[in-house]
């Protein structure tokens, strides 16, 4: 069929920000091996590819190789949460990035083959520069900082990765990443705990012992999970969307 010769990969970190995209694939399959669990479907009459990675850049990139060599996708996608580093970018905006860079003054830019101008009369749509970095941002004066150092709108912690592996894969790369907390928004003391745990059962524990030690943390902790739900129900139909202008 036509749609088997035109893979699709998506990489995304942790598994509820790849819940909304894979709510919308038909034709599912699981594959687990490697230390990954990549799910296979069809979106837009596409072949998509979807594997979590775990947070970080050593993660995103194991995930990447592994994606390329079992399911040799012809565009891989860096996709998942982002935090703001410009008051532009609004909770749930998209962010298509034009240029990724990082901490030690990397950088790499990034041919999107797509008209901007189209893609940004859609609402929330924004394009500029992401930021990589090695643990999460918490604090709304760090994201002030890091935003007017590196000249950057949204940072993540895989980006950078993924798109590493696939230029030297030579492998077509976007980025795109949903604003899940703003550059004002302070986030939760125990975010970064949670999401260094390896499995759902060690980010359950971690959160079970994040309430236990303080109470006031569950409902820090609910309204996180309900805003990230929404978020990635907003970036898969931003994705589903530019699939099928693709």
């Amino acid at each position: 069929m036509e749609h088997e010769h035109r893979h699709i990969g998506v990489v995304f970190a942790l598994g509820i920000e790849a819940g909304g995209l894979e709510d919308l694939l038909t034709d599912q399959v699981t594959v687990r091996g490697h230390g990954f669990v990549v799910r296979r479907g069809v979106l837009k009459d596409r072949n998509v590819v979807l594997i979590v990675s775990g947070a970080g850049r050593k993660a995103a990139a194991r995930a990447t190789e592994t994606l390329i060599d079992g399911h040799r996708p012809e565009l891989i996608i860096s996709a998942g949460f982002a935090g703001g580093l410009s008051s532009k970018l609004k909770r749930h905006d998209v962010l298509m990035a034009d240029r990724l860079v990082d901490t030690s003054g990397g950088q790499l830019s990034i041919d999107m083959k797509a008209d901007p101008a189209a893609l940004s009369r859609m609402s929330g749509v924004h394009f500029g520069r992401l930021l990589t970095v090695d643990s999460v941002i918490r604090r709304a004066d760090e994201k002030q900082a890091l935003g007017k150092r590196h000249d950057a709108v949204a940072v993540d912690m895989e980006s950078f990765a993924v798109a590493e592996v696939s230029h030297r894969r030579d492998v077509r790369f976007l980025a795109v990443r949903v604003i899940n907390d703003t550059v004002d928004d302070e986030l939760p003391v125990d975010v970064e705990y949670l999401l260094s745990r390896k499995t759902t059962a060690g980010r359950l524990g971690a959160a079970v012992g994040s309430v236990w030690r303080r109470p006031s943390s569950f409902k820090e902790l609910y309204r996180l999970r309900e805003n990230a739900v929404a978020a990635s129900d907003r970036l898969a139909k931003f994705i589903s969307e530019m699939i099928g202008q693709m």
